[in-house]
């Protein structure tokens, strides 16, 4: 079970398409987040999550403060659960006069990233552990021109993996290993 963990939609329980996304355990999240709120990275913040999966990581930094918040996810089912999900996270926001930008976009992260670029200033990568080092690493050289100066990107991999290669245009502030899973903390130089 999925759930948002703090914030104006803190417990909510989020649809997950079984076996279609492996979505970031509570304790993981709940460590970015608490990260996060003491760097003051999420209040008003312009929220990427790319391969969102349930939209977990996004919708909790909505709930937490941030302005924008855009979900890209290439699977139809697990695209109908993150609509389910911001629907549900967009009326407990507005519940409480809360608005927040909330968008899904239904297609691969790299055709989204070949699109025109906007100002983001926190991304989270959480794609599926078997995407191949090459394609993430893509991705991370697409997405430079998609953040705001000082950006932070959250990118999580399987520890079995091999780290990935960093543009030059990041600095890799910090690794933190969970078990199973890695979480590198990128900042833009």
């Amino acid at each position: 079970m999925t759930r948002i963990i703090g914030g104006i939609a803190g417990s909510r329980v989020l649809a997950s398409p079984a076996k279609v996304t492996r979505p970031t355990s509570d304790r993981i999240r709940e460590s970015i987040f608490n990260r996060l709120d003491a760097l003051n990275l999420i209040e008003n913040a312009k929220v990427l999550d790319l391969y969102a999966g349930t939209g977990a990581l996004g919708l909790e930094a909505a709930s937490r403060g941030a302005k924008q918040v855009v979900l890209v996810e290439q699977h139809k089912q697990a695209l109908g659960g993150i609509i389910q999900n911001m629907k549900m996270i967009k009326a407990a926001l507005l519940k409480e006069g809360v608005e927040v930008d909330l968008r899904a976009e239904g297609r691969s992260v790299q055709s989204f990233l070949n699109t025109s670029p906007a100002g983001f200033n926190l991304v989270f990568i959480d794609p599926p552990y078997e995407l191949s080092n090459q394609e993430l690493e893509g991705n991370l050289n697409s997405l430079v021109q998609w953040l705001e100066p000082e950006a932070v990107v959250v990118l999580e991999r399987s520890s079995r993996s091999a780290a990935p290669s960093f543009p030059a245009e990041f600095n890799q502030d910090e690794t933190k290993s969970y078990g199973d899973t890695e979480i590198y903390w990128l900042s833009v130089k």
